[in-house]
């Protein structure tokens, strides 16, 4: 039995290929076209080294030169020697390009429906012909059908042939004007992926999951991953958005509930309306502190640069160096 595994690079490339349950990592690599940087092939140099992100694995043998306790209980392996037990994703500090990997793959779809969700979001989906791998949290790059532009969005699903990206609705964007005005079901997408080092890593702690704006795109992606496999920690989404109108996929985010045996959410509204019941403010103001400080978490954070630096500023202020923070700052384009 063949297992899936991700390489994912410092330079945000993800490369996916198939391992057999008893294979040398490094030998299915090889064997892949991926040209992991190597030397002794006998676990002492430690050339090969990567962290593993998620799955189950062995390493046959590990020198201490090569790895410390403290680097075995971060997960940190060596290819040559690493055999996994399951599906499982590896991370590596240098870039893709040191392995003569080709990266991200061109694929065309065709839309299968846009819906807009709120004043200020859409619903893109598309679908393909096969099944495209990414891992949840990453993002493709897709073409405006009709002109010469691209952009970038986050997937809002689980990896598959049917694809879903939340959209921020500009005023004069070229995407926006796209999906306003020209757009029709059957319409071909040219679309660049998987691209970005944002993903959800192996869960062995609570999670807190912190979205602004269409950043919630990439987080309904791991949720969704969450949901199908199964999750023993508690999880907790902070949703940010300007006003009322502008919130989506209100009835999909209470749905997990049922999914995630400890699910919670929190919204919050910067600038709502005066008869707006909730919470309002700013993010940073409604965090569950105990919920932070009492134990070790993982943050995972998608908005743009300034809230995604205020938390930054926010989690350093509280001295909450137990959290480990992933995070992706997007720019939207103005046009």
């Amino acid at each position: 039995m063949n297992h899936k595994v991700a390489f994912s690079f410092a330079d945000g490339k993800t490369l996916f290929f198939p391992v057999g349950a008893h294979e040398i990592l490094l030998d299915a690599a090889l064997r892949n076209g991926i040209k992991i940087p190597l030397d002794c092939r006998e676990g002492v140099c430690g050339t090969c080294q990567g962290r593993c992100e998620s799955g189950e694995y062995t390493q046959d043998y590990v020198d201490d030169e090569a790895l410390s306790s403290l680097d075995l209980q971060q997960r940190k392996m060596l290819s040559c020697q690493t055999r996994v037990k399951s599906d499982a994703t590896f991370y590596f500090d240098f870039d893709s390009s040191l392995c003569n990997a080709a990266g991200p793959v061109q694929v065309r779809g065709t839309v299968s429906a846009v819906q807009q969700v709120s004043a200020s979001t859409a619903i893109l989906q598309v679908q393909l012909d096969q099944h495209l791998d990414f891992l949840p949290g990453q993002y493709a790059r897709l073409a405006v059908p009709g002109t010469d532009s691209w952009r970038s969005y986050s997937f809002a699903n689980r990896a598959g042939k049917a694809l879903q990206f939340l959209v921020r609705l500009l005023p004069d964007g070229v995407m926006s004007n796209y999906l306003r005005e020209r757009c029709q079901v059957g319409d071909e997408v040219l679309m660049e992926a998987p691209l970005g080092a944002f993903y959800l890593r192996h869960v062995t702690q609570p999670l807190v999951l912190v979205a602004g704006g269409t950043g919630l795109s990439a987080l309904l992606g791991m949720l969704d991953e969450l949901a199908a496999n199964g999750c023993e920690q508690p999880v907790h989404l902070y949703y940010g958005v300007r006003g009322a109108e502008d919130l989506c996929e209100a009835a999909r985010i209470q749905g997990y509930a049922s999914k995630i045996a400890d699910f919670r959410y929190t919204e919050v509204l910067s600038d709502p309306s005066p008869e707006w019941p909730g919470k309002r403010g700013y993010l940073t103001e409604h965090f569950d502190l105990a919920e932070l400080r009492d134990r070790s978490a993982d943050m995972y954070l998608c908005g743009p640069p300034p809230m995604v630096e205020s938390i930054q500023q926010w989690l350093t202020d509280q001295a909450l160096n137990d959290v480990q923070l992933y995070y992706e700052k997007f720019t939207q384009s103005n046009i």
